[in-house]
């Protein structure tokens, strides 16, 4: 079995000596991830366009590791004010309510970055060829 690293980029990444993903046979790990727009090297100041951010970069490097949102098994949600949870659910609905993950939404006190508002872990299983019967 191999060990795949992904990366996006992220100072952090290096600094701190983390991948964005790792993939580990079937298994898809991604690190706390937030709404930092690599590209543009930018932040918005709403929660909403974070999270929309926060689901790219997701997507990105589920996509990176042949997965997607449908393979996603687990997700954790960090949010700094558990008011910026509700205006968030639509869009994460539309990330996962087909897989239904199981999930867990805690209040921290902060992040790295002041401006940063949400980060989601998330963790998934490719689909393989169906276990012999």
């Amino acid at each position: 079995m191999t060990r795949r690293l992904i990366s996006q980029g992220s100072r952090f990444e290096a600094a701190i000596g983390y991948s964005r993903a790792v993939v580990d046979g079937d298994w898809v790990h991604v690190s706390g991830t937030t709404g930092y727009d690599y590209a543009a090297h930018t932040i918005a100041p709403d929660v909403v366009s974070q999270c929309r951010q926060t689901l790219a970069n997701i997507r990105a490097a589920l996509a990176e590791a042949g997965a997607g949102f449908d393979d996603v098994v687990r997700v954790h949600y960090y949010l700094t004010d558990a008011a910026d949870f509700p205006p968030c659910w639509e869009l994460l609905r539309q990330a996962f309510g087909g897989a239904r993950p199981a999930a867990t939404m805690l209040v921290v006190a902060g992040f790295a970055e002041p401006a940063m508002k949400i980060e989601i872990e998330v963790t998934a299983r490719r689909a393989g060829d169906p276990a012999p019967a």
